[in-house]
C-alpha cells in the first residue's frame, strides 16, 4: 500500500451506528464487518490521529420502538445505552486484537467493564495514542447517541465528527425510496434545518451549529473512505 497523504485533521469524532455494527442484517454482533472497520480506524491512528469513538445501539436494542408498548421510554433508553457498551467492548476487543490500545469510557459507571468518562481523562488517553471508545451515550435518558456524540465533540475539542452511515452522504430524500434522490456534496446547517433533513436528531444538531463543528456524512462500508476523509478527500456531505 501506498503511503497515504498527510492528515488534515488532528483530533476527530467518529460517529458509528449500531446498525452498522451489525453487518448486512444490521442486528447483532457482525465480526467481520467491525474487523473491516476497525482495520480502517487503525491505519487512521497510525498517522497520528487522535480519535474518539461513539456507537449507538440499535443492532442490540432500541428502545423507541417499545415506547408505550412493554417498558417505558427511559427504561428503554437504559437498555439501549447498555447496547451501546456491548458494542463498545466489542470494538475494543478487536481494537486491541489488532495492537491498538483502546480505552472505553462509559457515561454509566460500571467499574468492573469500563472507566468513567471524565473530560480530562478522556483527553490524556488521546494524547497518550490511544483510540477512546466513549458507552452509555449521554449517560441520560432522551438523549440519542448522535447528541452524545456532538457533546463529546464539543468537549475534547474535536474538529470535526464523521458520521459514518451505510449511505454515501445527505440525500434530498431516502435514496432507498426515492432512487432519483440527489445528494448533497455540501450543505449548510440552516438549509438542512429547513430541509428537515434527517442528518442527525435537533439536539445533536443545534450543539454541532452553535459550536461550529462540521459534520461529514459519509459510507463507512466502502474500504477507504474513512482514510480519504482523514487525508482531506472529499467523499460524502459535509456540513458546515
Amino acid at each position: 500500500m501506498n503511503s497515504p497523504s498527510k492528515p488534515i485533521y488532528k483530533r476527530v469524532i467518529l460517529k458509528l451506528s449500531g446498525e452498522v455494527m451489525g453487518g448486512e442484517k444490521g442486528f447483532g454482533i457482525d465480526f467481520k464487518e467491525i474487523r473491516r472497520i476497525c482495520e480502517e480506524i487503525k491505519e487512521v491512528h497510525e498517522l497520528g490521529v487522535q480519535m474518539g469513538i461513539v456507537i449507538g445501539g440499535g443492532n442490540i436494542f432500541r428502545g423507541a420502538e417499545h415506547e408505550g408498548k412493554e417498558i417505558d421510554r427511559v427504561t428503554g433508553d437504559y437498555m439501549g445505552m447498555l447496547g451501546t457498551v456491548i458494542n463498545s467492548l466489542a470494538l475494543q476487543s478487536v481494537l486491541e486484537n489488532m495492537g491498538v490500545q483502546t480505552r472505553v469510557l462509559s457515561a454509566i459507571e460500571m467499574k468492573a467493564l469500563a472507566e468513567p468518562f471524565i473530560r480530562r481523562r478522556a483527553i490524556r488517553h488521546m494524547e497518550k495514542g490511544r483510540v477512546v471508545v466513549f458507552a452509555g451515550g449521554t449517560g441520560s435518558p432522551y438523549f440519542s447517541t448522535d447528541t452524545a456524540s456532538s457533546l463529546r465533540a464539543v468537549e475534547i475539542n474535536a474538529e470535526v465528527i464523521l458520521k459514518g452511515t451505510k449511505v454515501n452522504g445527505v440525500f434530498e430524500a431516502d435514496p432507498f425510496k426515492v432512487k432519483s434522490a440527489k445528494m448533497f456534496s455540501s450543505i449548510t446547517y440552516m438549509e438542512a434545518l429547513q430541509r428537515n433533513l434527517k442528518i442527525m436528531d435537533t439536539t445533536a444538531f443545534s450543539m454541532c451549529m452553535d459550536n461550529k463543528i462540521p459534520i461529514i456524512v459519509f459510507n463507512i462500508t466502502v474500504k477507504g473512505n474513512l482514510l480519504k476523509i482523514i487525508c482531506g478527500e472529499k467523499i460524502g456531505t459535509i456540513v458546515k
